[in-house]
């Protein structure tokens, strides 16, 4: 059973007509006749009764046809969702982010691709970096911000979407907050929260380069996943932080951001939109051109 011979079937119930059916279909009685007739015996029934008068639908015939409808337009259905999805105008886009990406880089993203697909559905869970490796590794989410630099992902495309120097965080009543700059060199003897190395890699390993570039081992107090855990922190006064600088429009009284003065040029935290490297989404795809327009300027 082909899907043009339902079609058939179908034209020639509208027009109980070979002749007037056939000049429909744009093709002549004769193959008309025999296509309807394998069908009818591939079904085992007779669809139409052949009278002197013309032809009439049999009631096996109006059963099955009123199932041809439905199956032609579920496959018509299927065809349209294919075109869509391979536009990538509807269906789900699920993305990932860390916490720190949602101060100002996501809300801006977001906007731009909803405006431009408001048929994709977006799906947004927050997590930590190395969580949203793995969790991009295994198909379960299309696309991810996570900090950078990150560690070597096979099979994960990689567009860096923002770069900027690290700072320090401290209380606003800590000695060191009134300072305008200040070296790690001497920061030797303070208690640092970094982030978690197994959590966050890429910030854990960027802040271990900065303090072996600085020649200085740190008292680590704390490992957290999260920049907005790590501040918590800080504002408690476990201790200080190296933070992305943009961390400044985002924090509260309670704490002061501080510049840091002879960082090389390597020592730059980032945000990196990551992907499938080969089986991504039309809807990824348009999500990493809208996040490079965002950013373009």
């Amino acid at each position: 059973m082909e899907l043009r011979q339902l079609k058939q079937a179908l034209v020639l119930a509208e027009t109980l007509n070979f002749h007037r059916a056939a000049e429909q279909l744009n093709m002549t009685q004769p193959p008309l006749s025999t296509s309807i007739k394998k069908l009818e015996e591939e079904l085992g029934i007779l669809l139409f009764e052949r009278l002197p008068s013309g032809l009439r639908l049999t009631q096996a015939g109006d059963a099955v046809l009123r199932n041809a409808r439905s199956a032609l337009f579920f496959v018509e259905e299927m065809r349209r969702a294919a075109r869509e999805s391979e536009a990538g105008d509807h269906g789900q886009l699920r993305v990932g982010f860390v916490g720190s990406a949602a101060f100002a880089l996501m809300p801006a993203i977001l906007r731009s691709f909803r405006q431009r697909y408001p048929h994709v559905e977006l799906i947004l869970e927050e997590g930590d970096g190395g969580a949203l490796l793995d969790r991009l590794q295994a198909h379960e989410l299309d696309v991810a911000l996570v900090r950078h630099p990150i560690p070597s992902a096979p099979n994960l495309q990689l567009t860096l979407l923002q770069q900027e120097p690290l700072a320090l965080a401290v209380r606003h009543d800590s000695v060191l907050a009134s300072k305008a700059t200040l070296t790690l060199a001497e920061l030797a003897d303070q208690p640092f929260i970094i982030s978690s190395a197994q959590r966050s890699p890429a910030m854990h390993a960027l802040t271990l380069r900065a303090f072996e570039e600085a020649g200085i081992e740190p008292h680590i107090a704390q490992q957290a996943a999260q920049l907005s855990t790590i501040l918590g922190l800080v504002e408690s006064g476990l201790g200080i932080a190296l933070v992305p600088t943009s961390a400044a429009r985002y924090v509260g009284p309670e704490l002061r951001v501080i510049a840091l003065s002879g960082l090389s040029s390597r020592l730059l935290s980032g945000i990196a939109l990551v992907m499938q490297t080969e089986s991504h989404s039309a809807a990824a795809r348009n999500f990493r051109e809208h996040a490079l327009q965002v950013v373009a300027p």
